[in-house]
């Protein structure tokens, strides 16, 4: 699935899509922005690398975050929420929210070991997380991650 095809369900559906990225560092809304036209669905995205940002720019929960840091499928689902409300125009909050977290590596974080990587989609009252565990360099494991984002989005309208 590319990004095309996600930006083309979205719009046949007239939904809009706002984006949260940690480990992927604007690699996903990159994806989105190649295509043309994107403009007509895709509202923006925030890069929420610091952890603090996540609670602050995104509401993720602050005792979640300390309890089990940054990369947990929990805190990908309330990225994808809250970026929805963080990017809200005109008073009205994105459709679908996607958001990316994980561990590019070298070296393990809170736990968890290079390649993890969580990805949440929230639309409308649903919220979803979907995981993987990729090999290779730090390229590596953030371009599996945008994969991943793109085909749980799709995965996830589809079934809409």
């Amino acid at each position: 699935m590319s990004a095309a095809d996600v930006l083309a369900m979205l719009r046949e559906s007239d939904r809009t899509l706002a984006v949260a990225e940690s480990l992927t560092g604007g690699l996903l809304t990159d994806a989105f922005v190649q295509v043309p036209g994107a403009s007509a669905v895709l509202l923006g995205g925030v890069i929420s690398y610091a952890t603090d940002l996540k609670h602050e720019v995104l509401g993720v929960d602050a005792r979640l975050l300390a309890d089990e840091g940054p990369v947990h499928p929990e805190v990908a689902r309330q990225m994808a929420d809250g970026v929805r409300r963080a990017l809200a125009l005109h008073g009205r909050i994105a459709d679908v929210g996607v958001a990316t977290t994980g561990v590019a590596g070298p070296d393990r974080q809170g736990g968890r070991p290079p390649g993890t990587v969580y990805v949440g989609v929230a639309i409308g009252s649903r919220r979803i997380a979907a995981s993987g565990v990729f090999e290779g360099d730090r390229q590596a494991v953030r371009s599996a991650a945008v994969r991943l984002a793109l085909e749980t989005l799709s995965a996830v309208l589809d079934a809409e």
